[in-house]
């Protein structure tokens, strides 16, 4: 209301009244204006101006404004962990691992806190939430009407009791009352969507440990076996004459709500040729099916056909008799269409284009999951160079939108588009997806932290994979850890890409981040890390920094109890040999006994390097006890060594016998 305040101000200026300055002031000015006799008489000798006061009308907010206001002001910040790990920062994420368990325990205990509030509502009477949040107010979950009646079917129902309900149904047919048409149909749907089960009773998978290094061919294996597993579950679970079909029996009369109800739980729950035998029985009944009914049966045209144009078959009579009994088509009739044409085979390329036709001439925009079924069609198989000019068409025409969910598939548009990407090693085309990602609120199709850990993956990888190290690099302080938990290829792939562009300088940076992120007990990980800093030489400088990171390298090898790494020799001989090139002798020489004391053998080249740093540094002594070490591993290189010693040191007598000796021996044993 301040901008129209100003505004009145500025009018009664110009019209010669006046502000007042203060609150008397303003209580003067009231009572004059109002009670006083001479006043009035004035106001009516004054001429009407022409001039129309308009008063703004008031700007109506809504109670989240500010927040929202306060939201827009801020961007995501690349270095902090999700916000929904910052409740506690020690307990903070650092692995994928880590994020999925997270999430679930925040999960269980918002679970944990809805039961405990919904079983108690008493102690949650007052609501002082402003503004009102109705899902965090408690709600009943048991029942409250004992007695046999519809109201307390209905209370059932709507609590979900699928067990409860279906015996007051029962009890209400023996008590010879009658239920209403409507409730049936509640029940009808609350029993075939649950298959006679309380929700609570459904069984769940045992949970697998996801291994954070397990990506691409690995995921997508372990992800099929899964929904072969699920799906083998659920059709075994439509029982012959189980709830459904008994109180679908009992009905005296059925409708198309009745066998909409049926023959979607038989479609949920695996009995696809009962559902095209129920959906016979509705046409004998002279009844006309719903959307929901076509929608179900072509999900389920592949189930029941095993060649591919009887699939195809079956889906045109389907899709005829929708048009013959003027039903309707929807998008989810559609991306049924094309969900199910995946499993046609060669018919699949050109009768999806041709739905996607029809779709655009009913004037039904496709959703991201339609374009995810036809990208699933075309990029299948060995032929899938040829099909990127389909690929960008289709991100042509998404750039730019913002989308909601439509469709239970959407989920997967960026995640499969992802791998299109990397399997075809298409940058621009990935460029495209997380342009399109970043748009309003399509991140949310991200929202389970399987599938953002597995779309950044894939993201990542196809980065290092085609990308210079300064872009690669960017990107990765960009997600890493806000929205990507690198996995040990995905690492791995860091360090490959830093080799290629000849950026090994990195190397301890990328150690600081590896041991943060938790995969310092990885050996192959931290095995190759070694090797790329010991592979050449570099400027002092960059030696400096390999040192001393492995020297952390080594505190962890150290640390056996915790990370349960073991010394192998080509560890053991990377950490010495960036610790010679450092000029730090004596913490190398304490290296060379750690192959002693873990019984591991060193590579020769290590001590003929060793050698030389002795000989700048003019220590006869310990060129000796190296000679000495390597005739202890009975290296073949202890000759040449001792003669090399002999040749260029200056030793004493009984040091020259030594090594004279040493060098009769390893030739004789030649």
């Amino acid at each position: 209301m301040a901008a129209p305040c100003r505004h009145v101000g500025r009018i009664l200026l110009r019209k010669g009244g006046f502000l007042p300055r203060n609150s008397a002031q303003l209580k003067v000015n009231r009572t004059f204006t109002q009670t006083s006799p001479l006043r009035q008489p004035a106001a009516e000798t004054i001429p009407e101006s022409t001039e129309t006061i308009v008063i703004p009308q008031r700007k109506t907010w809504g109670k989240e404004a500010v927040l929202e206001a306060l939201a827009a002001t801020v961007s995501r910040d690349p270095t902090a962990y999700p916000h929904q790990f910052q409740d506690d920062p020690y307990l903070s994420p650092k692995t994928s691992t880590e994020s999925k368990l997270f999430t679930l325990s925040l999960e269980s205990g918002r679970s944990a806190a809805k039961y405990f509030i919904d079983s108690n509502p008493r102690f949650f009477s007052e609501d002082f939430a402003e503004p009102h949040v109705p899902c965090l107010m408690p709600a009943s979950v048991s029942p409250l009407l004992d007695e046999v009646s519809e109201e307390a079917l209905k209370e059932r129902i709507s609590l979900r009791r699928v067990k409860a309900a279906v015996d007051m149904y029962d009890q209400l047919l023996q008590a010879g009352a009658s239920v209403s048409i409507e409730a049936t149909h509640d029940l009808l749907d609350l029993v075939c969507l649950y298959c006679d089960r309380d929700p609570a009773e459904e069984p769940e998978p045992e949970p697998e440990p996801e291994p954070e290094d397990m990506e691409g061919a690995e995921v997508v294996k372990r992800t099929r076996s899964r929904a072969r597993r699920a799906s083998d579950l659920l059709t075994s679970e439509w029982k012959e004459n189980n709830n459904a079909e008994r109180i679908f029996n009992l009905l005296p009369e059925r409708d198309t709500r009745c066998y909409s109800a049926l023959i979607r739980g038989m479609v949920k729950h695996g009995a696809y040729a009962k559902a095209f035998s129920s959906y016979t029985d509705l046409l004998n009944d002279r009844l006309t099916a719903d959307v929901h009914i076509f929608n179900a049966l072509i999900s389920a045209a592949p189930e029941v056909r095993d060649k591919y144009n009887e699939k195809w078959e079956v889906i045109t009579e389907l899709l005829k008799q929708m048009n013959q009994q003027k039903v309707q088509p929807t998008l989810l009739t559609f991306n049924s269409v094309l969900k199910a044409l995946k499993r046609c085979g060669s018919l699949a390329r050109a009768q999806s284009l041709h739905t996607l036709n029809e779709m655009k001439a009913l004037r039904i925009a496709p959703s991201l999951a339609s374009f995810d079924h036809i990208l699933a069609i075309f990029f299948k198989g060995a032929s899938r160079q040829a099909n990127i000019e389909l690929f960008q068409e289709v991100m042509s025409e998404l750039a730019g939108s913002s989308f909601t969910c439509q469709d239970p598939d959407d989920a997967f548009f960026f995640m499969n588009s992802m791998r299109i990407c990397l399997d075809i090693k298409d940058m621009e085309l990935a460029y495209k997806v997380q342009s399109l990602l970043e748009v309003g609120d399509n991140w949310r199709f991200l929202a389970n932290p399987f599938s953002q850990t597995l779309y950044y993956g894939r993201f990542f990888s196809l980065l290092c994979m085609m990308e210079h190290i300064d872009v690669v690099m960017k990107w990765y302080r960009r997600l890493v850890p806000s929205l990507y938990y690198p996995s040990i290829q995905g690492l791995r792939d860091l360090l490959q890409a830093l080799d290629t562009d000849s950026r090994l300088d990195l190397l301890p940076s990328i150690w600081k981040d590896i041991r943060s992120l938790g995969h310092d007990n990885k050996s192959e990980l931290v095995e190759e890390l070694l090797a790329l800093m010991a592979r050449d030489h570099h400027s002092p400088e960059v030696q400096d920094s390999f040192a001393a990171c492995a020297l952390d390298v080594k505190g962890v090898f150290e640390n056996r109890g915790r990370s349960g790494l073991e010394w192998t020799p080509s560890s053991l001989s990377h950490v010495t040999s960036l610790l010679l090139r450092a000029n730090r002798t004596q913490q190398a020489w304490e290296m060379l006994q750690l192959f002693k004391s873990n019984n591991r053998v060193p590579a020769e080249g290590l001590f003929e390097e060793f050698l030389s740093l002795c000989h700048s540094e003019g220590s006869s002594q310990r060129a000796v006890e190296l000679v000495q070490l390597s005739a202890a591993f009975c290296l073949s290189v202890t000759p040449d060594l001792a003669r090399r010693t002999l040749a260029e040191f200056e030793l004493t007598e009984e040091q020259r016998a030594v090594l004279s000796e040493l060098e009769s021996a390893g030739e004789s044993s030649e």
